[in-house]
């Protein structure tokens, strides 16, 4: 893969002139504490029987630095600590030198990057000045501000790098990460300070679950990753109030040897591809659905169209791509089989091109009962999707019960952690829409999802299944399989199928709202103001939405215009461009770029007229549930409080069984 305009190499005599210094890190130091509290006591160092040898010193071969660590016994020593997470052996495991090399190289990196950043700011000259005792007190304000601006860029690259070197060792660390509380010692008075503050915290953590790890080192490796992410996660919030950062943030910056990329204060994550397990489907195979079909189909090819050098896509550019969605409708009306066609096609083209494909679903599993780890796997599902290294797709399957509705009682802590983190990366205030993923939202009850997440899904998909006398005959020709002799009869199989006929049919249908309140609007606009055929007259439209609904608003609009963008590049890309990677696929950007706008065509009044009436139709629909879901539940209420009326009245001793009346 070739690098970026912006993307700089950090060459490896960089990184390896900085190995002498971040083993001297690991090996002691002193840090007195001045924001955290101990964890733990420290516990006295284990003794050895007389005929068992101590560990093997390293000595450092650099003239001028100590030849043993300086540390005093209280003090910190990663290596001792870490080459104690086994049973007493006192040779090192490869798990516990892998923990150890992945810290020194990311020690040694953040220490790399923080020389360019002084190279490319003013705080190199800064810094010869102040050790000159020439340090004017006009700049002494700048000084401190780089001093924290580059000690929040070396916790963050030593956290991102740590963690993306130990990725790779999961299957033998076990899985996920371990919980290991909030990271409070952080400091940014400098650089080395900052990193003497994040190291003696970790070994805090360590020290806390030494016992965890006898004889099971296994959770070494998620304990230090643990810890690096939410490092990450403190770094990175402190970051987006913090000045002087720009200059870091518009590079990107890259070490070849370990094919890890620093982009800002992303976490970095490998491009690998996730194996798959799931049974893929044919688009023949969704019988109806046939718009939710068709944009799936599209969708998967406009994934494709993304350029890992720019790392940007030309649909995301030029408009049209969809980002987010939501698939809503009945039990059994096939939504798992569309999950199951686009993630099949986006395999499929990703093994044609060699493009690495990454999957990953956010399930009921993710909910747990600790605070915070609930939006820890959400974000975790987040980053491991919208990682630009790959082509990815998301899901969360059965949203109103992962995500809670905000005001909710019944909705547990966990749920509406997710909700928070799903919203923000959505539609936050930090959302960089790349091109080259989209999250699927799926869900039988939609009304009961919260209404500002909804909302943040740009394009719906309505899945209602089979609707057609020749869809049953299809869909019972498909599911019945081979092992039969039945004949099929007069009937021209899958031609009800026949995609762009049936979804030109679909899109027409759309020309009138469907849902009764929304016909009501529509009438009375009409007959108000003739027929919709400009801009002001759509307008006069959705304010009057607006007005039978409240929730109906700028994001709404905003939906509605990208949905007819996405209107606008109303076309497949070729199968050959997909099948032959060298006609598409592999071209420059501005090349796929220009492919691309010959194929668009213009925005009509039609277009828009069905947008609006599509997304307005479900959003009516969602209410209409919602509110029946509740007078129902309120008219259930109301005859359960009238019959315990009617039960305490003929016999009041029943409300309590051992009241003696």
């Amino acid at each position: 893969m070739t690098t970026s305009q912006t993307l700089m190499e950090i060459r490896e005599s960089q990184i390896r002139a900085h190995y002498d210094a971040a083993f001297g890190l690991l090996d002691g130091f002193d840090h007195t504490p001045r924001i955290a509290k101990p964890r733990a006591e420290r516990a006295p160092s284990a003794t050895r029987s007389p005929g068992i040898p101590g560990r093997r010193r390293f000595r450092s071969t650099t003239p001028g630095l100590a030849a043993r660590s300086t540390a005093r016994p209280e003090g910190v020593n990663l290596i001792a600590r870490i080459d104690a997470a086994d049973d007493g052996d006192p040779l090192t495991s490869p798990l516990q030198a892998t923990a150890l090399r992945a810290m020194r190289r990311a020690i040694a990196t953040a220490n790399a990057v923080d020389e360019l950043f002084c190279e490319q700011t003013a705080l190199g000259a800064l810094k010869r000045d102040n050790l000159q005792g020439q340090l004017a007190d006009a700049r002494k304000a700048e000084f401190a501000e780089l001093l924290a601006a580059a000690s929040l860029i070396s916790l963050h690259v030593f956290a991102n790098m740590t963690a993306f070197l130990l990725a790779g060792h999961a299957g033998e660390a076990g899985e996920g990460e371990a919980e290991t509380g909030d990271v409070e010692e952080i400091l940014t008075d400098n650089p080395p300070m900052a990193l003497h503050g994040a190291l003696w915290e970790l070994d805090q953590v360590l020290a806390l679950r030494t016992g965890e790890f006898t004889g099971d080192e296994t959770k070494l490796v998620p304990t230090i990753t643990g810890f690096c992410e939410r490092l990450m996660d403190e770094v990175t919030l402190r970051a987006r109030t913090a000045p002087r950062l720009e200059p870091f943030k518009a590079v990107s910056y890259r070490v070849e040897a370990d094919d890890f990329q620093i982009d800002g204060f992303s976490a970095a994550t490998r491009a690998r591809a996730t194996p798959l397990t799931m049974t893929f489907k044919k688009p023949h195979e969704v019988v109806g659905n046939h718009i939710a079909k068709y944009q799936g189909m599209k969708l998967s090819k406009m994934l494709m169209a993304y350029d890992f050098d720019r790392q940007l896509n030309p649909f995301a550019e030029l408009g049209g791509f969809i980002f987010t969605f939501m698939g809503d409708g009945q039990p059994g009306t096939g939504k798992t089989t569309l999950i199951q066609m686009i993630a099949g096609l986006v395999n499929e083209y990703c093994q044609n091109a060699g493009f690495p494909f990454r999957y990953a679903n956010l399930s009921s599993e993710s909910i747990d009962s600790y605070q915070g780890k609930s939006a820890q796997n959400a974000k975790a599902f987040i980053n491991t999707v919208l990682d630009p290294h790959v082509i990815g797709f998301g899901t969360v399957d059965d949203i109103d019960q992962i995500a809670g509705k905000r005001g909710d009682r019944q909705s547990s802590a966990g749920q509406q952690e997710i909700t928070a983190v799903l919203m923000e990366s959505f539609s936050g205030a930090n959302t960089v829409v790349r091109g080259n993923c989209t999250f699927g939202m799926f869900s039988n009850y939609p009304e009961n999802v919260d209404d500002a997440l909804r909302q943040r899904a740009g394009s719906r998909f309505l899945v209602d299944g089979p609707q057609s006398r020749a869809d049953y005959i299809d869909i019972l020709h498909l599911l019945m399989g081979k092992n039969h002799d039945i004949p099929l009869g007069e009937h021209d199989l899958y031609a009800a199928q026949a995609i762009k006929k049936a979804v030109a049919a679909s899109y027409e249908a759309h020309s009138r709202p469907h849902e009764a309140g929304l016909i009501a609007v529509f009438e009375r606009v009409a007959d108000k103001i003739g027929e919709l055929d400009d801009i002001a007259k759509l307008g006069t439209y959705l304010k009057a939405i607006q007005d039978a609904d409240s929730r109906f608003t700028g994001r709404s609009i905003k939906n509605i215009t990208d949905a007819v963008k996405v209107r606008a590049m109303d076309f497949e890309l070729p199968d050959e461009w997909m099948e032959n990677p060298d006609l598409f696929l592999r071209k420059d950007y501005e090349t796929k770029k220009n492919m691309i706008a010959d194929l668009a065509q213009p925005i009509t009044v039609e277009m828009l007229i069905q947008e609006i009436n599509r997304y307005a139709d479900s959003e009516f629909r969602y209410g209409a549930k919602s509110d029946e879901a509740a007078v129902s539940a309120q008219v259930r209420d109301m005859r359960r409080y009238a019959e315990a009326k009617r039960r305490f009245a003929e016999n009041p001793s029943l409300a309590d069984p051992d009241l003696e009346i």
